[in-house]
């Protein structure tokens, strides 16, 4: 057994403590690596570094972590049998699954997420290809302080603040302080014209999300054509749609090159491609593309929607889901400028509220709504019903 463990800190954390990182894998260089960036950023600590899923929960209450990054495949005890284990002793632990791009670790990943886990991320395949190496630790790094942040945020809600260690006093402040209440929203009204097509866009919690508002768009998807962009690398995405076709009943494929775009079926944008739609003669078809990542991310929401408006003009019915980042805001407001409507998911139903609540606070939105109640509202929306 493998493990480095870091002393615990005062258990009356502030909002000034560094985010505790656990970091589950059984490669010693990707521990390594892992753990070197997190200390290398102010508001982190590497709380502990272990081999195996076992050596994660028989050290999970010693070391009591905020974030833990949890490899799929170990030896003694892996990454999905240790989850639910670690989330009955801890249920605020925060669990990103780190795993290969194989088709059984997308499963096991998205699985994973349906069994509690906050997130994923794709492993690179070596660590000699700095271009990937370094695309992992931008969003490793990002996930870890969005999810740990909102975790913070909602501790110091749940209870007043304790006064603060010596140890926290000294510190750099690792989170912003909470805000008093929600920020007013303002909402536009709905556009009058009937949409000729759904556009939605998703990232961290996504998966989620999608499987509970396609299950409820059957009459939508017979109607018009349905694009998803979800924030997912390669693999991933064939998977998702795979999903998306069981709990839909409706056909829900990665999109092809060149494809047409017809009513009855859900479009998801391959992973590593951005898609857009485009005019070909009397037909909409598919437009797949390799080119630099937009927002940080491939594919990206902005991309579908911003050729979406040379095809439908303004006949666009867009909505926002969960997500980091702003990703879908710029593209949204051209969809608004061309006379489309935009809807965002709220924050409480949200995992992050990044991007819909970027789209939210742009005041392009025409409904902020819980998860729960998104579908309804598109379907009403299709049926004409814009009150």
């Amino acid at each position: 057994m493998s493990v480095d463990v870091v002393a615990s800190t005062n258990p009356g954390l502030t909002q000034v403590e560094p985010l505790r990182v656990m970091v589950v894998d059984d490669s010693a260089v990707i521990r390594g690596m892992i753990s070197r960036w997190i200390e290398a950023e102010p508001d982190m600590a590497v709380a502990a570094s272990v081999r195996t899923g076992l050596d994660a929960v028989n050290q999970l209450e010693r070391v009591m972590p905020d974030v833990m990054v949890l490899d799929v495949e170990m030896p003694d005890m892996d990454g999905i049998t240790a989850l639910p284990l670690l989330l009955a002793k801890k249920r605020d632990l925060v669990v990103i699954m780190a795993s290969t791009l194989t088709r059984r670790n997308a499963e096991v990943s998205l699985k994973a997420l349906s069994l509690g886990a906050s997130d994923y991320i794709p492993k690179p395949e070596s660590t000699r290809e700095s271009g990937t190496v370094d695309v992992f630790k931008h969003d490793l790094i990002l996930k870890i302080r969005s999810f740990g942040t909102r975790l913070r945020r909602r501790a110091a809600v749940a209870s007043p603040p304790l006064a603060p260690t010596m140890r926290s006093a000294l510190a750099a402040p690792a989170v912003a302080p909470v805000q008093n209440g929600p920020a007013k929203i303002a909402l536009r009204p709905f556009a009058r014209s009937m949409p000729r097509a759904l556009l939605i866009g998703s990232s961290t919690g996504g998966p989620q999300a999608l499987m509970t508002v396609i299950t409820e768009l059957r009459p939508v998807i017979d109607r018009v054509p349905v694009l998803v962009t979800q924030h997912m690398p390669p693999t991933f995405t064939t998977i998702l749609a795979e999903h998306l076709t069981r709990v839909s009943n409706r056909p829900v494929g990665e999109a092809v090159d060149g494809e047409i775009v017809k009513a009855g079926r859900v479009y998801v944008a391959p992973g590593g491609l951005h898609m857009r739609v485009a005019r070909q003669g009397a037909n909409v078809v598919i437009a797949l593309d390799d080119g630099p990542q937009v927002n940080f991310c491939k594919p990206a929401v902005d991309p579908m929607f911003m050729s979406a408006i040379s095809v439908w003009q303004g006949d666009i019915l867009a909505v926002i889901l969960t997500g980091m980042g702003s990703d879908g805001m710029r593209g949204g407001k051209d969809i608004v400028a061309a006379g489309g409507n935009v809807i965002a998911q709220d924050e409480a139903s949200s995992v992050v509220w990044g991007m819909p609540g970027s789209a939210a606070q742009a005041g392009i939105c025409s409904a902020v709504l819980p998860l729960n109640q998104i579908a309804q509202k598109v379907q009403k929306l299709f049926q004409g019903d814009i009150s």
